[in-house]
């Protein structure tokens, strides 16, 4: 016995409905992302541009049979490269373990008293991470942090009342799940010709809109909710073991106009292959170099002080690039959930980026 099959005119109709609903919908999520200025009382800063509008712009990616996932972290261990503003990062295993009257045993970890984990390996900034003070600290008696002045016009009294006290406000459990588009650029290529930056040295406004147009993105361009992420080459000294101790002395970094460039374009996050953001010339940390040229007085962490204080724009600090540019995935959709925990100022976190080679 044969069956035929006929066609149903009545459900064209619907399908064409459907299609015009989702399409409609698509447009609708994909409006522009929100802009300053915030609501009284904000401790999201730019992320509050997150939401359906950069979900939605995540969308071809996800979608694309050709896509890959990028691991944006570098792997954390007892030998990795160590913050010199930290101790001593020590993960230390537990014998394994059995429940009396069952049929369990499990394994868990312990660290090290003095261990900073928010602040070593691939790690992101709360918005309390940093303050700035009215002037210059001459370095004589009790610091004056209770001065301290934070984003959104908070004080210390208000973040850090104590010096035991966690952050009460803009801790890293204020900071939203980070689902946006991801624009990678390659300073190593570009500004470096095919060398690692030098320490010291700086990305400038000028060098953003020459790697633009070099990697095609010139139309593009860096869009409002954005994360970008900049490939110095200086990701190359992280060396696990760290027998040469060289990756966390100093580095290139993000100059200060290129700061003010980003900002403006409202970025939710800058991410670096590199420990500080800010650039550092060899000796700096020891005071025997002089910040870049072009930072403000009295802000040689500059970078920070605009980003964090002023704007709102978290940083991912020691991001694994090298295979995002060597595959020339120069747009993506990343994902940065950092941990929730309660008023602290950084966290550990696993950045991934989603997109095509050769894109």
């Amino acid at each position: 016995m044969s069956f035929a099959v006929r066609s149903t005119p009545r459900l064209v109709p619907q399908t064409i409905a459907l299609a015009l609903a989702l399409a409609a919908s698509s447009a609708a999520l994909a409006r522009d992302v929100a802009s300053p200025p915030w609501p009284p009382g904000d401790e999201r800063g730019m992320a509050n541009a997150i939401g359906p509008a950069t979900w939605a712009r995540c969308a071809p990616y996800l979608s694309n049979g050709k896509a890959r996932s990028y691991e944006l972290s570098q792997m954390r261990s007892n030998t990795m490269p160590l913050s010199p503003f930290a101790g001593p990062h020590v993960a230390k295993p537990k014998p394994s373990a059995v429940l009396p009257g069952t049929k369990h045993s499990f394994n868990s970890e312990t660290y090290n008293e003095g261990d900073e984990p928010g602040q070593q390996g691939t790690q992101i900034d709360a918005l309390g991470h940093f303050a700035h003070l009215p002037s210059a600290w001459d370095g004589k008696g009790a610091p004056p942090a209770d001065l301290g002045q934070y984003y959104g016009g908070y004080t210390q009294k208000d973040v850090k009342p104590t010096p035991d006290s966690p952050l009460l406000k803009l801790g890293i459990e204020k900071i939203p799940p980070l689902i946006t588009t991801a624009i990678l650029l390659d300073a190593k290529a570009v500004v470096g010709k095919g060398q690692p930056m030098k320490a010291g040295e700086v990305v400038t406004k000028a060098h953003i809109e020459a790697m633009l147009k070099a990697q095609g993105l010139g139309k593009r361009g860096i869009q409002p909710g954005d994360i970008v992420y900049i490939h110095t080459g200086w990701g190359d000294y992280w060396k696990d073991p760290d027998t040469d101790k060289k990756y966390y002395t100093a580095a290139p970094g993000l100059g200060y106009d290129a700061a003010q460039y980003l900002g403006s374009k409202r970025i939710v996050a800058i991410g670096l292959d590199t420990p500080f953001i800010d650039s550092v010339a060899d000796g700096m940390l020891q005071g025997k170099a002089a910040p870049a040229p072009g930072t403000p007085e009295g802000l040689p962490f500059a970078i920070h002080h605009h980003m964090l204080t002023q704007l709102g724009i978290h940083h991912i600090e020691n991001a694994k690039l090298d295979t995002l540019a060597k595959d020339k995935v120069w747009t993506s959709c990343t994902m940065v959930l950092p941990v929730l925990e309660k008023g602290a100022a950084g966290a550990a976190v696993r950045p991934v980026a989603i997109g095509s080679p050769g894109r």
